[in-house]
């Protein structure tokens, strides 16, 4: 059976900067969590970041990518860098999936660490731009299919599949 990597946020567990959690609607993450898939993780605790903390954003083109890379910086509301601590966290995060097996992750959509698809543009202004967060752009680098909260049925029909691959391999050769 196929786990996931989710944010722990999503799971009900209070990591949020704010020590908030993020609904989610629909029970496939409880169902996931029933047979044993998940695997939870908050990459800014496991960076060793505070609850609570300051807001962070990405300053710099290119999101979690250019961070990665170390075009881009993320940085507290007040303007204390933090990029190291998101680094380390996105990198936890990738240890944890890959001793797992890990194939798909749902992260938190907007987070500096876990968005896929939009993140805050770096002005604490609550405007958005297309992007992706740290962790998640080093997931995807290691080839870890990553979904936003937003998008749990599509995660599940790609989980369903694997899980169906797994089992086709695993009769093959045998009497």
């Amino acid at each position: 059976m196929q786990r996931v990597l989710v944010s722990a946020c999503l799971l009900g567990q209070p990591v949020r900067y704010d020590g908030g959690t993020v609904a989610t609607e629909g029970g496939i993450l409880a169902c996931w969590q029933m047979e044993g898939r998940i695997v939870p993780m908050c990459p800014e605790m496991a960076g060793g970041l505070p609850v609570p903390r300051l807001p962070a954003e990405i300053h710099g083109e290119g999101g979690g990518a250019a961070v990665l890379r170390g075009a881009a910086s993320v940085v507290e509301h007040h303007g204390h860098d933090v990029t190291e601590a998101f680094v380390r966290g996105a990198q936890r995060a990738l240890e944890a999936a890959q001793s797992a097996g890990v194939q798909v992750a749902v992260l938190t959509e907007r987070s500096p660490s876990c968005g896929s698809a939009f993140l805050y543009d770096g002005t604490f202004s609550s405007q958005l731009q297309e992007g992706e967060g740290v962790t998640a752009a080093l997931l995807r680098q290691h080839g870890i299919r990553v979904f936003s909260q937003h998008q749990l049925e599509e995660a599940g029909r790609l989980l369903d599949a694997l899980d169906a691959q797994d089992r086709a391999d695993s009769s093959i050769g045998k009497p």
